[in-house]
């Protein structure tokens, strides 16, 4: 009998074979190659990282101020303190009296003279060879050193299966036209240099990823991304999905268009022109649609979604959250049910009993439209004939989430299309790299009558001043919105900031009725305060980010963000959005409480001067990376590990061509280029 082997640290990090090891490259680098003498250490070593060596001629614990080891070495020159405020008894041990350490840190002015806290230790001989390439620093779990990762990842240097998977199989050729002025060594170089580079390497172009090696790793691993991405457009051609060309009589688009009280602004007609021939076609669409808040993209969902409804199939709208799920549920039924459409709706807050009858509708088929939550891609809903679905807010769904209604509405015979909303804009860097399979489709244009909003900075300090402004503001007749602070480490602070907002807003405006909103309502109470905001029985509405999206009260005007700083462009941008659908002057007010950072200093700023969406998603970008603005991070997988999108986009370009030169040119390469650089990881890149 055989027991199973528990996994190793180094397995448990994922790092399980010699191609593992060796993409777990460095984030930064130690130049152990220099060893000073004590005495040039304390000189050259303040503020900066420097190397000496020693005999232990003392070693102490002391309990006062607090508990801490003090080590003192000396060599011919001089003599130095170590102090360590943590420690095991395994390095008193390491550290005894008589034993010769070599020590790495910075060096400051202690009470009993020079010292380094908590520097790098290894005991070794006096005449111990210094290492002859720069010492990497790899990323690393609680509990796994670096010797464990460096003693690996050298083995796996070594290993000849390792040979075989780095070898160069891209065409001379096609690196000589593609890349003429880059002096790029091949990929098994690249790697074993930035493993072990020598002792006067660049280290600065080693840190910031510019250095030609790690130019090498970036362009394989974006070419591996590009050629999974065309592949995936490709593959999606092939499969066969229902054609919904434009209907004869056009019951329902036609009759849609009718009771529309406004009609569709330019750029809405020329998406929906993109759309509707998507639609035509017999492979799935599978089209981003973007627009800024407030430009129209709910209209064109229903266009598409009345299309397939004229052909006898059913049409489904997600959304990320209940209230703008329920927003998008109350303007379908205005606009679909005097047209005779059957509209079901299903949330995870429905009692069991609801959630039953709705999921009834569903499969059986008389519920033609379906809006919801993600409790829409559950086991339990089955479609009865599928043709569309529609995904708001796309980004707020993990990439599982969008592969899971991807496979669900898939049968043998049919794939369903696809329509992805977002009011985030994609910056180009990431439209060319993650949305690379999506055709993209953009309203630039906001319907008539919308007037720009005004955005101003406020400090906290002039909130009596602030709640003044709002009250002559009230007076006319006009609402408002007050947003409360975004506080992540607790949903109950959260709350209860609202609460005291809330109280405090009451008693200070008297004469009009304030609401609250917040999270932790149900679901029918939410409703119910909306209902009452927008018919304006309810003047000024306190609310938590449950109103980032979906909103639609054209005479609330005015938006006052508490503590903006706290939050993200993105939220900031999308709330603001909720004011300036009237025809009254729209103003957002961004307090904000000192010390400011300046990370928040440049994001107040850059909100106050543009309301350009595509701006400010570059900007979201830089700050935050790709996982949260595509939803990978739900996903648990980085998608892409060496690339900065900003820093490397000039790279995905050339990227594109060499994906395409080899899917056309060098078929039989294209499956060991997948399976080097991201094995199962590919099919993220589909969704």
């Amino acid at each position: 009998m055989t027991t199973k082997q528990a996994p190793s640290t180094l397995q448990k990090m994922g790092l399980d074979t010699p191609m593992a090891l060796a993409l777990h490259l460095p984030s930064r680098y130690e130049d152990e190659t220099e060893l000073l003498t004590i005495e040039e250490a304390i000189h050259q070593g303040r503020f900066n990282s420097a190397q000496t060596q020693g005999a232990v001629i003392r070693n102490q614990v002391l309990f006062r101020p607090r508990r801490q080891m003090i080590v003192t070495i000396e060599d011919e020159t001089e003599t130095l303190n170590l102090r360590f405020l943590n420690f095991y008894p395994s390095q008193q041990k390491q550290m005894a009296v008589g034993v010769n350490i070599r020590v790495r840190g910075e060096v400051r002015e202690g009470f009993q003279g020079p010292e380094m806290v908590h520097p790098t230790v290894r005991a070794v001989a006096p005449d111990a060879p210094l290492p002859v390439s720069l010492t990497p620093v790899y990323p690393a779990s609680v509990g796994v050193s670096q010797t464990i990762i460096r003693k690996a990842v050298t083995q796996a240097l070594r290993e000849p299966s390792l040979q075989d998977s780095l070898a160069e199989f891209l065409p001379k050729e096609l690196m000589a036209e593609l890349l003429p002025s880059h002096d790029w060594p091949n990929l098994q170089a690249a790697i074993t240099y930035l493993h072990q580079p020598p002792a006067d390497a660049n280290t600065q172009a080693l840190l910031e990823r510019t250095h030609p090696a790690w130019r090498r790793v970036q362009f394989e691993e974006l070419l591996a991304q590009q050629i999974s991405l065309k592949r995936a457009h490709a593959i999606r051609r092939e499969r066969h999905a229902p054609s919904f060309p434009r209907a004869k009589k056009q019951s329902l688009e036609g009759g849609l268009l009718k009771v529309l009280p406004f009609k569709l602004t330019n750029a809405q007609d020329r998406v929906w022109s993109e759309i509707s021939n998507d639609l035509s076609q017999s492979f799935p669409m599978n089209r981003l649609l973007q627009g800024d808040v407030g430009s129209g993209k709910t209209v064109v969902a229903a266009l598409a979604a009345a299309r397939v409804m004229d052909h006898g199939y059913q049409a489904a709208i997600m959304a990320p959250t209940e209230i703008l799920a329920e927003q998008h549920y109350l303007k379908m039924k205005e606009w679909f049910e005097p047209l005779g459409v059957k509209i079901a709706w299903l949330s995870g807050s429905l009692k069991a009993k609801e959630k039953r009858l709705a999921q009834e509708v569903i499969e059986n088929g008389q519920a033609q439209l379906i809006i919801g939550t993600h409790a829409l891609i559950q086991e339990n809903v089955s479609f009865a004939k599928l043709g569309l679905a529609v995904i708001d807010e796309q980004h707020r769904f993990g990439v599982r989430q969008r592969l899971e209604i991807q496979q669900r509405v898939g049968s043998e015979l049919f794939y369903c299309h696809q329509l992805m909303m977002s009011a985030t804009p994609i910056p180009r860097t990431l439209a060319m790299t993650y949305y690379a399979d999506l055709d993209v489709s953009v309203i630039d244009e906001l319907p008539p009558g919308r007037k720009p909003i005004a955005t101003k900075v406020v400090k906290a300090s002039r909130r009596d001043e602030v709640i003044g402004g709002l009250q002559s503001w009230l007076s006319k007749g006009l609402q408002a919105y007050w947003v409360c602070p975004l506080i992540e480490e607790s949903e109950v602070l959260q709350l209860q900031t609202a609460v005291e907002s809330f109280e405090q807003l009451t008693q200070a405006l008297p004469d009009f009725k304030v609401g609250l909103v917040h999270g932790r309502l149900k679901a029918e109470e939410k409703a119910a305060v909306m209902a009452a905001f927008k018919a304006n029985e309810i003047q000024l509405l306190v609310a938590t980010t449950v109103i980032e999206v979906g909103v639609d009260v054209p005479n609330a005007a005015l938006m006052v963000i508490e503590h903006a700083e706290r939050f993200g462009y993105a939220q900031i941008h999308q709330l603001r959005g909720r004011v300036g659908r009237g025809s009254a002057d729209s103003v957002c007010i961004l307090m904000y409480a000192e010390p400011l950072s300046m990370a928040a200093k440049e994001r107040l700023q850059t909100l106050r001067e543009t309301s350009d969406g595509f701006v400010i998603a570059e900007r979201d970008l830089s700050l935050r990376g790709p996982g949260e603005l595509l939803g990978a991070k739900q996903s648990g997988d980085a998608m892409l590990r060496f690339v900065d999108l900003q820093r490397d986009a000039w790279l995905i370009e050339l990227a594109q061509q060499a994906a395409e030169r080899l899917l056309a040119e060098h078929a039989d390469l294209v499956e060991r280029h997948l399976e080097r650089w991201l094995g199962s990881r590919a099919e993220f890149l589909k969704a």
